[in-house]
């Protein structure tokens, strides 16, 4: 054994490569498989977007070749940002996800708001928000009401936190069976998409007249259906595969949505047409009854409610761990929210957290009768402000941390985190532009994260 050599100053460089392989020590067990991970990718994303999103995008464009462009294109977008997240989720691993890249790029004060924004805005609003959209297709078959509708979506809420705090294995296996569901649903819109071409009853692919084309608000709805893919980095400290498996999750499962959401958009013209398309309300139930009758609708409805939980467990099981990952780095909220539960392999209060507060703005969504919209409205801007700055930090941590162990490097680079950070900002613009009401009361919410923070230094010092 050798003598251990007194201590001697270090440089920061040095310290701060000690601070990192001190935080990752006590990380979770690594017990995850690619497929676990990537069935939480494709859930995450996959979800009421596709069905609420793809009549708004068809209404401020003018042709479905049009239509095809903005998805694919959000497709290739949101490829490249998953090549960043796969760089620095490789090669910095914590249950943190985007908030301990954030934390280790710009600051613990950084990494603090954005913690905050997922447990009161991005993560919760998104949990609310798919609860909202889960009892309105419910409301479309049985009868529940304005107040009813809230009702259910709060039920789903608790009933999804109580199945993930008994442990991980049961929400990551229910999860994969959700997931599998979704896309069987996002098939059978291609099938009937397929069966009308076939039959020869398919709509023409055509041209509508627009007073304007507005490719701005477009990508806002494309981006919110692509939306959510980041997430599954929070799972890189619990993968088996610490080298490659997040990689593999993150790029496989986003090359899975952006082929489902091109053929379902192929499916809904053809089964619609362009213009039926961008008045209906609910296209997956429009085309299914063109295609199949009623009983075709009512399968979709049901998928649709599959959908949105499915989403909304992933949101959970990914929400908590940042959760818990902040409240584990700030002293006062450690013994409250920074627990880990071994035996079950999950964060426990986190957990409980979130569901409280899901379900207080399912009540603020009710209240407002707004519901999915008012979601929308209110975590939109937040969440691309916080992206870009995730996008950008590929660059700021090379620069911190030259000499980290990246098993995987982002190709062209400084030029392909620079092209998707600028997307997030443009994104940013176009979600303020869009949003009114619910974007204020979003950033109320994250200026209290800024009283929060002021209040803990204080009571620190």
């Amino acid at each position: 054994m050798h003598d251990r050599k007194p201590d001697v100053a270090t440089t920061p460089q040095s310290a701060s490569a000690a601070t990192l392989q001190n935080e990752t020590a006590n990380a979770p067990r690594r017990q995850l498989s690619v497929w676990h991970a990537m069935s939480i990718c494709v859930g995450m994303v996959i979800g009421a977007g596709i069905f609420k999103t793809s009549p708004i995008v068809a209404q401020n464009l003018d042709s479905a070749s049009m239509l095809y462009l903005a998805w694919i294109i959000g497709g290739v977008l949101s490829f490249i940002g998953a090549l960043c997240f796969a760089e620095i989720s490789a090669g910095f691993p914590d249950a943190g996800g985007d908030y301990y890249f954030l934390k280790r790029a710009y600051g613990q004060r950084v990494g603090f708001l954005f913690a905050w924004s997922r447990f009161a805005i991005i993560h919760t609003g998104s949990m609310a928000l798919l609860a909202f959209v889960c009892a309105d297709y419910v409301n479309q078959v049985i009868a529940l009401g304005p107040i009813g509708s809230g009702v259910f979506a709060a039920l789903v809420i608790a009933s999804l936190t109580f199945l993930n705090l008994r442990g991980v294995h049961i929400g990551l296996g229910t999860q994969v069976a959700l997931v599998a569901l979704v896309c069987l649903g996002l098939a059978l819109v291609v099938v009937a998409g397929l069966s009308l071409v076939a039959s020869g009853a398919a709509q023409p692919p055509t041209t509508v007249t627009r007073t304007a084309v507005d490719w701005g608000t477009a990508y806002v709805f494309v981006f919110l259906a692509y939306g959510g893919w980041s997430d599954a980095s929070t799972l890189s400290s619990e993968m088996k595969d610490e080298r490659r498996g997040i990689v593999w999750a993150l790029i496989g499962g986003l090359a899975i949505v952006a082929l489902l959401y091109v053929s379902a958009n192929w499916a809904f013209v053809r089964g619609l047409g362009l213009e039926g398309l961008a008045k209906s309300d609910a296209p997956a139930a429009d085309l299914m009854r063109v295609a199949f009758g009623t009983v075709g609708e009512w399968v979709i409805v049901v998928i649709v409610a599959i959908t949105a939980i499915s989403v909304m467990n992933a949101v959970l099981i990914t929400g908590a761990r940042t959760t818990y990952a902040a409240a584990r780095d700030t002293p006062a909220l450690a013994a409250r929210l920074g627990q880990w539960d071994f035996d079950r392999g999950i964060p426990r209060t986190s957990f409980i957290a979130m569901g409280i507060v899901a379900i207080t703005l399912v009540v603020f969504g009710t209240a407002t009768r707004g519901g999915f919209s008012t979601m929308v409205d209110y975590l939109s801007p937040v969440y691309w402000a916080f992206l870009s700055l995730s996008a950008f930090s590929v660059i700021v941590l090379r620069k911190r941390f030259p000499t980290a162990p990246r098993p995987y490097l982002v190709p062209l680079f400084p030029w392909l985190p620079l092209a998707f950070s600028l997307t997030c900002l443009y994104l940013l613009y176009s979600s303020l532009a869009y949003v009114k009401l619910g974007a204020i009361v979003g950033v109320v919410v994250l200026l209290l994260g800024f009283v929060l923070l002021f209040l803990l230094e204080r009571k620190r010092a």
